[in-house]
């Protein structure tokens, strides 16, 4: 089966095909490092580590670029909010970011550029705009001159009117068109600035990423991925300012946005109280659980999230390493994923589907009859769990993990009153046993008693 993916351009399922197979390229909009990224950042990085796996599967050479804007007027008032630097700011951030997408078992992108980088390659990209009658300069400003191009609005399909509302324009009197957006801005001394032909200033959001893209990947690229609410104003402005600045030349090939992840229903938001940081979440759930539940539904529509969908994605793997600890299978690499999983992902990343191949692996598993047929469906559950990021942790590990905040019994602590147990019952003293059980099961501790001993995990 041939990759396909719904490309937000068409809007519609497209066969995937690369403008060089021999590298692929892929951008995809990175974090604003002002505050710890919440659970809809984290959806677009496990939705498009997932499709990375994917295009590696495929092909021999994919690039991967996820940028990190680190100057913005958000980490401004941040810093001046918290009495900090704003590189401090950006610096603390983007540690953050790291540390909590680490325990979401997504892979490092091939190129991770920071907009601050790469100042001199937004000026250049400016005046080549100003040159082709594109854009145009005002009291210090840049701006693009969306009449300049006639195609502006047909990523996002909205009118003019709509375009105009969605953006928020501020409708300032050095804009020809209350449509135009920045390129650059100035910069007074309290703010990052670099000096330009149009005074000390700074890089509009939407000219970093276009700059980027052109430095590290080239003018056309084949995948740009991001979250739906990136596709107007963001993606809109990228595409228009790209485009121009290369001579009408293809800017991106498929463009890809995930759906939103909502709470009953509602879009997340701090003023409704349904707000909530990945660093939050993850001390609430092992990281493989977050996401398993990030995957549970189709990328492209919205995600409700709730504790009670954590706890069910947290309920489904520990179902999946149980059937691991029948067998004792080492990770094996990638080219050894069932066809299954590979065919189900081909489908426009149909992670629900993948994860019902999963859990059918494991209830074949269970039923096995053979240690031979054992062995083979342990490697190939491991292995399809793997190239979802998925199963990566030793069974016995998965089940002894605990939440942040309870005050619970250590593992050695477990492992002593587990042994004083065995002895007990050694002796048949089945009281001290049955007490010792209960005791652990107060804290948290389920024991299963088998031929092989006795296992033990936290509920």
């Amino acid at each position: 089966m041939t990759l396909s993916l719904y490309n937000t351009a068409s809007r519609r399922k497209e066969p995937f095909e690369p403008g060089d197979p021999n590298r692929v390229t892929m951008y995809v909009c990175g974090p604003t490092v002002y505050n710890l990224v919440h659970i809809g950042n984290a959806r677009p990085v496990v939705v498009f580590d997932v499709l990375y796996r994917l295009l590696r599967h495929h092909f021999p050479n994919v690039v991967y670029a996820r940028n990190i804007t680190d100057v913005d007027d958000k980490i401004n008032k941040a810093a001046n909010e918290g009495d900090e630097s704003i590189a401090d700011v950006a610096s603390r951030f983007t540690k953050a970011f790291h540390e909590d997408i680490a325990d979401l078992n997504a892979l490092p992108p091939d190129i991770e550029p920071r907009a601050t980088d790469h100042v001199p390659q937004m000026i250049a990209m400016t005046e080549r705009l100003i040159a082709a009658g594109h854009a145009y300069a005002a009291d210090g400003h840049v701006l693009f001159s969306v009449s300049s191009m006639n195609q502006y609005g047909q990523l996002s399909g909205r009118n003019r009117d709509d375009m105009i509302a969605g953006a928020r324009v501020e409708v300032a009197p050095y804009k020809r068109d209350p449509a135009d957006f920045v390129l650059w801005k100035p910069s007074s001394d309290d703010l990052p600035g670099w000096d330009s032909p149009w005074g000390r200033g700074r890089p509009g959001w939407h000219l970093e990423c276009s700059a980027m893209i052109e430095t590290h990947l080239g003018e056309t690229i084949d995948i740009h991925g991001g979250g739906q609410d990136l596709v107007f104003p963001h993606h809109e402005n990228e595409l228009a300012q790209s485009v121009c600045a290369h001579d009408g030349a293809d800017y991106v090939r498929y463009w890809v946005h995930n759906g939103y992840i909502t709470v009953s229903g509602e879009k997340m938001s701090k003023s409704l109280g349904n707000f909530f940081t990945l660093r939050d979440v993850l001390g609430a759930a092992p990281g493989e659980a977050v996401r398993y539940a990030l995957l549970a539904g189709h990328y492209r529509k919205p995600l409700d999230w709730s504790p009670d969908a954590l706890h069910q994605a947290k309920a489904s793997l520990d179902r999946l390493y149980k059937a691991l600890q029948l067998v004792d299978v080492k990770l094996i690499g990638d080219d050894d994923v069932p066809a299954d999983i590979v065919e189900a992902l081909d489908d426009d990343l149909n992670t629900p589907r993948a994860l019902s191949g999963l859990h059918a692996l494991a209830g074949a598993l269970n039923s096995a009859q053979s240690d031979a047929e054992r062995d083979e469906l342990g490697a190939r559950l491991r292995a399809a769990g793997r190239f979802l990021g998925l199963l990566e942790q030793d069974p016995v590990a998965w089940f002894r993990w605990q939440p942040d905040g309870v005050d619970g019994l250590g593992d050695e602590e477990v492992e002593r009153l587990v042994e004083q147990r065995r002895i007990a019952r050694a002796d048949r003293d089945f009281a001290e046993a049955d007490r010792l059980r209960d005791r652990l099961l107060d804290h948290g501790i389920v024991l299963e008693d088998s031929r092989d001993g006795t296992r033990w995990h936290r509920e």
